[in-house]
Formats: structure tokens, C-alpha cells, sequence
């Protein structure tokens, strides 16, 4: 299966050639470039897929990482995200993980680490980046158990929604959200509770009391 990626950084020559070293990757493709925050939100409105990884530079200026992967993890929780930074300060790999990634590259990674890397998070949604310390591990591993049962308040409301006889058209409207992004609400609560279809996900929530009927 083909790899989409999408790319987040200030810095324009580094972003052409990453964007070069991955295209030459077999099975990746680079589908959106944006210099910051902002700039990703903007491009991802008239973008006609979403990525399925998400490669964030940590200091970018208008909207720095920590609030991309933020936004990202709460509009278009399907995408995997992953910080990569030269930036290696304890705190600053805590933030990035807190905010949603799965993962913490440092950008002299070699390339066929980063090819193998972008590979486990895409079928494991984790990779152990080689971080030695062991605090920061710790954290990490932490945020990926936790991320399995948290539900956010916008798929909560999606859920409650959902139990009802509205279509998923018909929630988004009642939502003031796309299409797009009410499907990736459902795809991402059907992996959490382990649902192939709207009736099963439906029960689930209700078995484990995240939504009223």
C-alpha cells in the first residue's frame, strides 16, 4: 500500500529535499508541503486526500509544532504525526509527545532509518526513535497506551450523535464540520473500540458508558 506523507517545516530547502529523499523511498508519496501551522491548515482545506503520516518541524514561526500536532491530533485524528527536530532538549521531545506524536526523529537521521521508521509507525503507529533516555521513553510509551482509550470531547459528541438516526452527512452539519473530518472521527473510533461498523461501534460506546441513550 502506498504511504502518504505530508511535511511541516519553515526551512525550504530542507523541506525540497526531504521531499526528494522521500519520493525516492519505493511505496511513499509526498502529498502536501506547508512552511508552518497556519500554512498546513490552509493547504489541507483544498487538499483532496489526507496524509497518513504527518512529518512536523518542531520551531516554525506563526504556528510552532507542539500547536500543529496539537490541531492535527484533535481535526484529523487519523494522521499519524511525528516530530522531527535537531532539537533533542528533554522537555521539548515531552511536549511534542503530549501533543499527539507517535514518534521523535532527530533530522540527522540516517535515510534508511527514516524509511524503515516511517514504515513501523505506518503499520504499528509507534517507533522507538532510539531515544536513550529513559524518562523520555517512558513518557513516550505512556502516551501511546493512554492514546488507545482517550476520547475527545468533539468524538464524544460525534458518538452521542451517532447513536441517533442521522446520517453521518447530516451529523457533520450538526457538528459544523466536513465530511472529511466527521469520517475521520469514525475511523478513528472504530480502531479505539475495536468496531467495524456503526452499529458495533455504537454498542461498544454504550457498553463503556460514553454515551447516553
Amino acid at each position: 500500500m502506498k504511504i502518504d506523507i505530508g511535511l511541516v517545516d519553515d526551512h525550504q530547502l530542507f523541506l525540497k529535499s526531504l521531499t526528494l529523499l522521500l519520493k525516492s523511498f519505493e511505496g511513499f508519496e509526498v502529498v502536501v508541503e506547508a512552511c508552518n501551522g497556519k500554512d498546513l491548515q490552509e493547504k489541507l482545506k483544498i487538499s483532496s486526500a489526507l496524509p497518513h503520516i504527518m512529518l512536523i518541524d518542531v520551531e516554525m514561526p506563526v504556528m510552532n509544532g507542539v500547536e500543529t500536532a496539537k490541531w492535527l491530533h484533535q481535526a484529523h485524528p487519523t494522521i499519524k504525526l511525528v516530530a522531527l527536530s535537531m532539537n533533542d532538549k528533554e522537555q521539548t521531545v515531552i511536549d511534542m509527545i503530549k501533543a499527539g506524536c507517535c514518534s521523535y526523529l532527530l533530522k540527522d537521521i540516517h535515510p534508511d532509518e527514516l524509511e524503515h521508521g516511517l514504515k513501523e509507525i505506518f503499520v504499528k503507529n509507534y517507533y522507538n526513535s532510539g531515544l536513550k533516555d529513559a524518562n523520555l521513553m517512558q513518557v513516550l510509551l505512556s502516551n501511546q497506551t493512554e492514546a488507545v482509550f482517550q476520547i475527545s470531547e468533539q468524538e464524544r459528541e460525534f458518538l452521542q450523535l451517532a447513536t441517533s438516526d442521522l446520517t453521518y452527512k447530516q451529523i457533520a452539519d450538526a457538528m459544523n464540520l466536513s465530511e472529511r473530518t466527521i469520517d475521520g472521527y469514525r475511523q478513528s473510533l472504530f480502531s479505539k473500540l475495536h468496531a467495524q461498523s456503526r452499529t458495533g461501534m455504537v454498542l461498544e460506546a454504550i457498553r463503556r458508558g460514553l454515551v447516553k441513550v
